[in-house]
């Protein structure tokens, strides 16, 4: 019994001590956000992740908002990447990628216009042909859950903008 403490108390201090710390709520340089299309996709998903691991609101207008996540282009690719000796395709590579910019609705930026790639190699196999699409399909909403955790990292960093002087 009393081993089983003192292992849970290094176990805690362990832990504690290389700098790990779970995530809690991110900060954002703004109160309230606006997500035009919110109602699918990673639109979607960045509001849920906006309303369950911020303080900020996600507001239905526009003009209630501090700021406004827009969204600028949204493609998912498939490239062949190698080819069997027959010519029959071996390899596939799977490119999401999503251009977005974060601005208060007067001209300044809290993002400017950026862009994420990610990329996953995907190998196929004729005889399996349907595993594969679900395959492609999984590996889709993972790099999906992966680009809504990059843009929740960039807000966090992200600075308010500075009023223009004229």
């Amino acid at each position: 019994m009393w081993s089983k403490r003192v292992l849970t108390l290094a176990l805690a201090l362990l832990v504690a001590g290389c700098g790990f710390h779970l995530r809690g709520t991110a900060e954002v340089p703004f109160d309230s956000v606006y997500i035009p299309g919110a109602t699918s996709g990673i639109a979607l998903d960045l509001k849920r992740n906006i309303q369950a691991g911020t303080r900020a609101r996600v507001v239905e207008d526009p003009k209630e908002a501090d700021a406004i996540l827009q969204f600028t282009e949204e493609t998912r690719q498939k490239e062949i990447l190698s080819l069997t000796g027959a010519g029959r395709v071996r390899e596939f590579q799977l490119r999401y990628r999503v251009g977005f910019r974060v601005h208060d609705g007067k001209g300044a930026e809290y993002v400017p216009p950026s862009t994420i790639q990610l990329t996953r190699d995907v190998t196929f196999n004729d005889a399996e042909i349907l595993a594969k699409e679900q395959e492609e399909q999984l590996l889709f909403r993972d790099m999906q859950s992966d680009m809504v955790q990059q843009i929740m990292r960039r807000l966090a960093v992200a600075k308010r903008p500075q009023p223009r002087v004229e």
